[in-house]
């Protein structure tokens, strides 16, 4: 089964593509948004690539790591870019998605809320080959794939 998790940032989405059978990432790549675009455009722009994503790579299954509601200063660019991926999500052919905060994510992965942000950071790593060479936003997209692959 394959699996893509998604990190959305203002300006770009990161998302990792992984086989839940073979527990292997086959690919972790950025979204990133032309400066030229305005909110529009580039709100279409990720949602006709995302769609393609799905499509080339036959993702099962889907989960995205969204804003925590208690964020200090919630970015309105990212939440923007958490919906179009959300509604791209229930366009597609996608078995099943889920979105998730930190606690929900946690759950899907059989872990500590606490050490989220533990693996995200770095003192703890999940047993797959490339985990040392991602950043925090790809280690949490990975994390959301690892847990569509169990939700």
């Amino acid at each position: 089964m394959r699996t893509i998790g998604i990190r959305a940032a203002p300006k770009s989405v990161t998302f990792v593509v992984f086989d839940a059978d073979a527990q292997a990432v086959l690919n972790v790549e950025d979204i990133r948004i032309p400066a030229a675009f305005h909110t529009p455009d580039a709100l279409k722009y990720v949602r006709n690539n995302l769609l393609d994503i799905l499509r080339e790579y036959r993702i099962d299954r889907a989960g995205i790591r969204v804003t925590e509601p208690n964020a200090q200063s919630p970015s309105i660019a990212r939440i923007q870019l958490e919906g179009v991926v959300q509604e791209a999500f229930a366009s597609s052919t996608l078995v099943s998605y889920y979105v998730g905060q930190i606690s929900s994510i946690s759950a899907k992965l059989g872990i500590d809320r606490a050490d989220f942000k533990r693996y995200v950071d770095g003192p703890l790593e999940w047993p797959v080959e490339e985990w040392v060479s991602l950043d925090k936003a790809q280690r949490e997209a990975l994390l959301c794939a690892i847990g569509a692959s169990r939700a």
